[in-house]
């Protein structure tokens, strides 16, 4: 079955089975993406060194934990601040 084929047989169907066939396709994309993810930051992985890299600046003070750059981001959007480095 060609691509063609098949995006000609999605047109066909009811608007129920292709809200069914969306879902199922996204369910499909976020489950290879977190394989992918799982693939990357795990030991040996590709991406293991921005880890390591981030928790080295993180422990040098050259950056902000998440939770609390957004907490001071949403302090100053509410009271007009400026940054604070």
């Amino acid at each position: 079955m060609t691509v063609k084929a098949i995006k000609e047989a999605i047109e066909h169907l009811p608007v129920e089975d292709q809200a069914e066939l969306w879902q199922w396709l996204d369910d499909r994309q976020q489950a290879t993406w977190d394989a992918e993810i799982e693939r990357d930051f795990s030991p040996g992985g590709r991406g293991r060194f921005l880890l390591e890299e981030a928790k080295s600046d993180l422990a040098a003070g050259r950056t902000k934990p998440l939770d609390q750059f957004l907490a001071e981001a949403k302090h100053m959007r509410r009271t007009g601040s400026k940054v604070r480095r």
